[in-house]
């Protein structure tokens, strides 16, 4: 039979402590990124493009989601195009850290900010600002990485950006 030690419940104090404040942490973020987003959409990745810039400086890649919904503004596009450093042209790469990367197919929760004065969006706070939706085995739920039920993200992003009107 297996019994607790003193230091056994210390531990799992510790650890119960731990994952409270991950969590706080992690909501504190999302409450965050809701509230500074101009724009906040769970899509597909449609398509991804890689170019020069004029200069041949620099390497950009526009992303294009096809939107399933808008949980922050509006509007009557149903995708919207994302523009971020970095990518792929010919025999040469370009890579940033903590810049969003996007696979084709890839279903996700994005917070985007307008580029300037352009029409053109950003992920906002880079990686920070793109969450990877994937389904459950077990249960079929869309989900995040860290197991967090979308549909109670989008409930918890509808609150912050409705106390935020």
């Amino acid at each position: 039979m297996f019994k607790f030690n003193n230091y056994m419940y210390i531990w799992l104090f510790i650890m119960l402590f731990n994952l409270s404040a991950f969590a706080q942490a992690e909501s504190s973020a999302i409450k965050n990124l809701s509230q500074k987003a101009d724009v906040i959409v769970t899509g597909k990745v449609t398509e991804k493009e890689s170019s020069w810039n004029a200069s041949k400086t620099r390497i950009y890649t526009k992303t294009t989601i096809q939107v399933d919904e808008y949980l922050k503004g509006t509007s009557n596009e149903n995708t919207v195009q994302i523009t971020s450093r970095g990518g792929e042209v010919g025999d040469v790469g370009e890579l940033y850290t903590h810049m969003p990367r996007f696979d084709n197919d890839e279903e996700v929760l994005v917070f985007l900010k307008r580029d300037g004065s352009s029409t053109e969006y950003k992920v906002l706070n880079g990686e920070e600002g793109k969450i990877s939706v994937i389904e459950d085995p077990n249960t079929r739920e869309k989900v995040t990485h860290s197991s967090v039920r979308v549909k109670d993200l989008k409930s918890q992003i509808r609150n912050y950006v409705k106390d935020q009107q």
